[in-house]
């Protein structure tokens, strides 16, 4: 491998290890939401857009010895941001702009090595074409490429299941040093002349090819490569919302749609013989009805199996047209630009302007519309009958997407949407007035709506969950004090009694508006109530011992695990919180992932016993419909509660397991704990 391609390949790589790195560091800090990764996205793909840009304005504007000094001076001064770490300084209070925060905190962790390697592609390319004029540099785009994808597959399967946060971090680091020398010297040997003479190395015109056209890409051709992009990347980051949001928030699926894009860029790049035109016309054809149909859905294998399909047609179908509307490599640096530009435009149509302007997960289904109708562009000039098939297949994604967005929307009372995802409620009335709360597509609490019935326990905190058994089995004298961190609807506050403090921690502050506009949990609950706005753990972390009764991890959202409330050190914060002889119930419904024995192993560094609760009412009980299936593990050290009768008859003690992990701050591994 020459060193010109040795150091692209090695930028790829750290340019995007470094992505999941970093996410999943910063991730606890935002109560594990999955739009984290989106916006994390919008800052790569910015600083990437920056890199590009400074690599472009070096190659036009540059000497090339200029171009060695500049260069090489910026990634000296890189150094000092190693080793990147977040530093506890930025950890949210609860009152800054989430998005703000983060992309605030990506600038000081990795901003300047970060920007140094995503101008390292197109500089070393024009670098490698001054030099070889006589080879095309487009193969080592492909390669850049290969490497990201590299990247990206070994982080969860070879760094994250054995590597601790800590030892990423200072690895990554390390092996950034190694790039720095690597391409400085790489930059210097670029200044020497081929042996064939044909370089002229203090030109900043000698990437010119021979025998390309003198004149410029024109307007129109710079505006097809950024629509072709933004196509790609606003394709992208919808896929993955829709999965991640509406399917299962779990980070192995955010990799799988950027592994996907990273494919389709490296084939198409590599030869014009991957992207054959007719074929994924007609797949992009065939497919874009069925996803504008199945927008909605939430199930597993349709979702990722469909979407993982058509991201992969739709973006080798903008990723091979960008590779036939390649320039000349003079002007590969202006070509990378607008990719890049596309690429950044993309992450902020759908990480930003998308969650501030669109009430719900809307914009997959405008994308696949967009994508018909680029679709329709590529087939006009050809025959008759291709055009009016293109046609047919953009009107029938235009009503596929329509009816799909109206099922969604069809009884929903309330739908708004920020940082942290799509809360909707809505009401059913048959066979009796029944009012839900639903964050995606996963069901976050509903409350029964006959006047005599609102304080009955439902969905899954129904009298026979975990919940519902641990509280008939506490003492009935005095007082109580109830931590409940995940608010939901509020549905856990029809066990609070007169006297009784409960105290609801919620990361969303839009989730606390809907509950105290949409239910009545929080009202009737006849004791106090109170409500604290932020990460639950965070907000633990700062307040002294309160002393519960009874303290409920309630935040795993659906399927998404916000790992750092099963950490040992988060159990070390809920045992300072809770009474000597409290108890802490730890939901653990999930499709995906069992965190049972994870609780069971962190219950007993303790000294404590977990229970688990397995509830199933009868699907076909109409007295029962508005009970859910859930699991819960009871972990306490009062004898008391675990010999009464409520508890003893319907748990089931979990025995220890010398497989389970014992997870911490700084080290997690899902892997380990999939169903």
């Amino acid at each position: 491998m020459s060193p010109h391609a040795a150091t692209i390949f090695l930028s790829a790589f750290l340019l995007f290890l470094v992505q999941p790195v970093i996410a999943k560091q910063i991730l606890p800090w935002f109560g594990g939401s999955a739009a984290v990764w989106a916006t994390c996205l919008v800052f790569f793909q910015s600083i990437l857009l920056a890199g590009y840009a400074y690599a472009d304005f070096a190659i036009r504007k540059l000497s090339a010895r200029r171009q060695l000094i500049v260069h090489v001076g910026l990634l000296l001064v890189s150094l000092a941001w190693l080793p990147i770490a977040p530093g506890e300084r930025w950890k949210p209070t609860g009152a800054e702009d989430p998005t703000v925060l983060i992309l605030g905190l990506l600038v000081a962790t990795i901003g300047l090595p970060y920007l140094m390697l995503s101008s390292t592609s197109p500089l070393i390319q024009a670098w490698y074409w001054r030099r070889y004029q006589a080879r095309v540099p487009y193969r080592l785009f492909a390669l850049s490429n290969f490497a990201s994808l590299l990247a990206l597959v070994a982080y969860p399967s070879l760094i994250e299941p054995w590597v601790s946060n800590q030892t990423q971090t200072i690895g990554w680091s390390g092996v950034y040093v190694v790039f720095v020398i690597l391409c400085g010297a790489t930059a210097y040997a670029s200044l020497r002349p081929d042996r064939a003479g044909s370089a002229r190395p203090d030109t900043p015109q000698a990437v010119a090819d021979v025998g390309a056209p003198s004149r410029p890409p024109k307007p129109k051709q710079l505006f097809e490569w950024l629509v072709l992009s933004a196509t790609g990347s606003c394709l992208l980051l919808a896929v993955t919302n829709h999965i991640t949001q509406n399917i299962a928030a779990v980070p192995f699926l955010w990799v799988l749609p950027l592994a996907l894009y990273l494919i389709t860029f490296v084939l198409a790049f590599d030869h014009p013989r991957w992207y054959v035109r007719p074929v994924f016309l007609v797949s992009l054809g065939i497919l874009l009805p069925i996803m504008g149909w199945a927008v909605d859905s939430h199930g597993l294998v349709l979702g990722v199996a469909l979407y993982a399909a058509g991201l992969f047609v739709g973006c080798m179908f903008a990723h091979g047209e960008l590779a036939l509307a390649k320039p000349a490599p003079r002007y590969l640096t202006t070509f990378y630009l607008m990719i890049s530009v596309g690429g950044a435009l993309g992450s902020v149509l759908i990480g930003v302007i998308a969650p501030l302007s669109l009430p719900g997960y809307y914009e997959l289904g405008i994308i696949l519309i967009l994508l018909s109708a680029l679709g329709i562009t590529r087939v006009w000039s050809m025959h008759v009958g291709l055009r009016v098939v293109a046609l047919g297949v953009a009107v029938a994604t235009v009503i596929t997407v329509g009816m799909a967005m109206w099922r969604y929307s069809v009884d929903t009372r309330v739908m708004v949407r920020n940082f942290y995802g799509v809360i909707r409620t809505r009401e059913y009335v048959e066979p009796a007035p029944y009012r839900t709360m639903y964050h995606g597509g996963i069901q976050h609490g509903g409350q029964l709506w006959a006047p005599d019935a609102r304080r009955l326990p439902s969905s899954y905190f129904g009298p026979t969950s975990g919940y519902g058994r641990l509280f008939a089995s506490l003492s009935n004298s005095g007082p109580r004090k109830i931590g409940v961190i995940g608010l939901g609807a509020g549905a856990l506050a029809v066990y609070g009694r007169e006297g009784d403090t409960m105290v609801f921690y919620e990361l969303d502050p839009q989730v606390v508006d809907v509950a105290r506009a949409e239910f009545t949990f929080l009202q009737d609950m006849p004791g106090t109530v109170e409500v604290v706005v932020g990460d639950g753990r965070l907000s633990l972390e700062r307040e002294p011992p309160r002393g519960y009764d009874v303290l409920a991890i309630d935040a795993f959202s659906g399927d998404s695990i916000p790992m750092h409330l099963i950490t040992r050190e988060a159990m070390a914060v809920y045992v300072k919180h809770l009474a000597p002889d409290g108890a802490i119930v730890f939901q653990a419904t999930n499709r995906y992932i069992d965190i049972i024995p994870v609780v069971q192993k962190l219950a007993a560094e303790h000294g404590m016993t977990a229970v688990w609760v397995s509830d199933s009412p009868p699907e076909s009980s109409d007295r029962d419909y508005w009970l859910s299936g859930t699991d819960q593990v009871v972990v306490t050290r009062n004898l008391a509660i675990l010999g009464a009768a409520p508890l003893r008859d319907g748990g089931v003690v979990v025995e220890p397991s010398p497989a389970a992990p014992l997870f911490t701050d700084d080290y997690t591994n899902l892997l380990r704990i999939l169903k």
